[in-house]
């Protein structure tokens, strides 16, 4: 039996031994190919795709970081754009020329533009390229209104302009590329096909596809914006995305600028029709969430202050409607002020950008109607009689049961309620008798002009 026991114990000592090396070896093994394998290259992927705005730009900047961190070969950014917001451009334009990872910027795929703000964040990368079929350009300095351009004075449009220009030039020449080609696109606003931005020396290469185009890189020198050289190996590489987390797709709805007006209208309707109907509480709850939304978003984007006093006047010309009688005029001046707020609500004065007239109007119109609409609720309901309390008795008709004397207190009958009551003047016994005044659970009444009372026996 001790055999056995010994033997049976030896068995599992071989066996744990065994179990023991194996997964060493399996743990020597990853080790081996995880080594291997971060040898690897890396390519960061990011994706500016649609306008450009805050929170995409925030997006570029953790994903250069992160390529940064990452030790990365190569970020390249895939840009299918219209244009966006100056700041955010400039914004975008500043970490690509200082990160310390090369960065591409591919206008893809085909059908795709890198214009107005795109174009100027295409000629700051270390490498431009195009897809098959796109193009870009269109960079002229405007002012636009909901998406309507506005006209200024000759001194400012020289100043704009010639500040864009000195903005191109200021890199795009360290780059190597053809700056006054670049200047055409801002000063008349010229765009360019993939081809012609290729001979006109704006880009770098043309590529079907990511691949063809770090094959094409693959073994090339590139002269980073401070000077240095850098040659990029990527006969193999490892391709990492870096996609927009849930909380910044969250966040780029809001900061648009027609949500971000929509929620600001939101918020301010439902919180008003909460001062005005306390205790309905639905307004004050999307009212608020509306509200703080439109504030986070209003942190973000560059504000006009003139669009928020706009806005302000109008929402007091609303209120004015509803309690004076202005034949309509301080409706239709609320409405004009409402919709040139809302398209001076967000400044961009490289790039177009702001609220749009059919947002404006659609929003306003019944932002207008509402107001005025509740405040007119909350006068007449001034004007309405108590209808609550011993206060809703005042001017209510009711018989002298028993007849009253002059100063001397009696009894009435009011509601099928019996009270106590003082009239000036005697009140024969079944009369009708009107409230004038209310002390407490006593009443003070008077003879009523009309009667239709049934005398009551006494």
């Amino acid at each position: 039996m001790k055999w056995h026991l010994v033997s049976r114990t030896s068995s599992y000592k071989i066996l744990a031994g065994i179990a023991a090396a194996f997964f060493l070896f399996s743990c020597v093994a990853r080790s081996l190919h995880a080594e291997q394998h971060n040898t690897q290259p890396i390519v960061m992927d990011l994706k500016l795709d649609g306008e450009v705005e805050p929170v995409l730009a925030t997006y570029i900047d953790e994903g250069l970081a992160d390529a940064a961190r990452r030790n990365a070969s190569l970020a390249l950014i895939t840009m299918d754009t219209p244009g966006g917001l100056s700041d955010s451009m400039k914004d975008i334009i500043q970490h690509v020329l200082a990160s310390p990872v090369p960065v591409a910027v591919y206008v893809s795929p085909t059908g795709a533009r890198g214009a107005s703000a795109g174009f100027f964040i295409l000629l700051s990368a270390d490498v431009a390229a195009m897809a098959p079929g796109t193009r870009t350009g269109a960079a002229s300095p405007i002012i636009a209104i909901g998406g309507f351009t506005i006209g200024v004075d000759e001194t400012l449009r020289k100043k704009i302009m010639n500040d864009a220009m000195a903005f191109l030039r200021s890199y795009s020449e360290k780059r190597g590329r053809n700056a006054k080609l670049a200047e055409t696109a801002v000063t008349d606003a010229r765009a360019f096909t993939e081809t012609e931005a290729l001979d006109g020396k704006l880009i770098d290469y043309v590529a079907t596809t990511p691949e063809e185009l770090l094959r094409h890189l693959n073994g090339k020198v590139v002269t980073r914006f401070d000077g240095t050289k850098t040659t990029l190996a990527l006969a193999t590489y490892q391709r990492v995305s870096f996609e927009l987390s849930a909380r910044q797709k969250f966040l780029a709805r809001i900061v648009e600028p027609d949500m971000f007006f929509l929620l600001l209208i939101l918020g301010t309707l439902g919180l008003y029709a909460e001062f005005t109907h306390p205790g309905a509480v639905l307004p004050g709850v999307v009212g608020g969430i509306c509200s703080v939304l439109a504030l986070y978003a209003m942190h973000l984007l560059p504000v006009n202050l003139a669009g928020i006093l706009l806005i302000l006047i109008a929402v007091t010309l609303f209120v004015l409607e509803a309690k004076y009688t202005s034949h309509g005029i301080l409706l239709g001046g609320g409405v004009i002020a409402m919709i040139f707020g809302a398209i001076f609500l967000i400044r961009s004065p490289l790039t177009s950008g702001g609220v749009s007239v059919g947002m404006a109007i659609a929003v306003t119109l019944p932002f207008a109607l509402i107001s005025v609409f509740l405040m007119r609720l909350v006068l007449r309901s001034r004007k309405w009689k108590q209808a609550a309390g011993s206060e809703e008795m005042l001017g209510e008709q009711g018989i002298a049961s028993y007849g009253l004397q002059s100063g001397i207190e009696g009894m009435v009958r009011i509601h099928g309620e019996i009270w106590r009551a003082v009239a000036e003047q005697d009140v024969p016994a079944g009369s009708a008798v009107r409230v004038r005044k209310i002390e407490g659970l006593k009443l003070y009444v008077e003879p009523a002009k009309t009667s239709n009372a049934v005398k009551i026996a006494t």
